[in-house]
């Protein structure tokens, strides 16, 4: 990488966390922040995805960490939030990829459905980025990366509690945006189209469901944890410092189709 190119898209010397960094688009998003340079700890649940995770990125030669937690309660947030600062120091980069995917019918939805979905979606981001951002604008650098849904902007198959969750994260980063305005700290969201990612695999087993999404879009297929790998990196570098607040779709034009 040239100087030009470095000053814009290195991570060089910066230190990242990645919840959900073990599958789907988060292990997409935390590989290519390493391979950039970050040194990164991947947040997850189970720890054997984990260990291969991080066995992957050490063996292109990245700093790479792994900390199991549990986003489902806020005593497992805030344990998690400091346990992820042990191996590399606090974090400039911060990406709540995290997620879970409850879908009964609507008139079935329970209490306990919003309330676990709305911990581990909007509230698990909420905690950490209040916990890390204070750090970050203290240091003059900071990047705060969501992934929000396509449910965030419009209801479609079933979004019940889910889109709900998704639609706060979007409204919580453009509070963050506003609150850490000029200290150097953004924050913005990446929207995806259909993924084949696990959190999603109870779709994937209707082969006409996947095809008719993929010709919803304007690539004609649906999307790959890798293509996020370009966008994360440019918001989570220097080059973006005069991103934030913004909601950028990596969805292959499904949300304008």
């Amino acid at each position: 990488m040239n100087d030009y190119l470095a000053s814009l898209f290195s991570l060089e010397g910066r230190t990242a966390v990645v919840t959900g960094g073990s599958s789907g688009i988060g292990r997409g998003i935390a590989t290519a922040l390493a391979r950039s340079g970050a040194a990164t700890v991947v947040v997850a649940r189970g720890e054997a995805r984990i260990e291969e995770t991080v066995e992957e990125l050490r063996a292109h030669g990245c700093r790479a960490a792994g900390v199991v937690g549990d986003l489902s309660t806020r005593s497992g947030i805030r344990a998690l939030a400091e346990a992820a600062v042990q191996p590399f120091g606090e974090p400039d980069i911060l990406v709540n990829s995290a997620g879970i995917n409850i879908r009964p019918p609507f008139a079935e939805i329970t209490e306990d459905d919003w309330d676990a979905t709305m911990t581990v979606n909007a509230l698990a981001p909420f905690l950490l980025g209040q916990r890390y951002a204070q750090g970050m604008a203290e240091r003059g650098y900071g990047r705060l990366i969501h992934i929000s849904s396509q449910q965030a902007h419009r209801a479609f198959v079933g979004s019940g509690v889910y889109g709900a969750s998704k639609g706060a994260v979007e409204s919580l980063m453009r509070s963050e945006a506003e609150a850490w305005g000029g200290t150097g700290v953004t924050s913005n969201t990446l929207v995806p189209g259909f993924v084949l990612t696990p959190l999603n695999a109870r779709l994937q087993q209707d082969p006409a469901k996947i095809a008719e999404l993929a010709a919803r879009t304007m690539i004609g297929r649906n999307g790959l944890p890798s293509d996020f790998a370009g966008a994360a990196v440019f918001l989570a570098g220097a080059g973006s410092g005069y991103v934030t607040g913004h909601s950028l779709f990596v969805d292959g034009g499904l949300s304008v189709h």
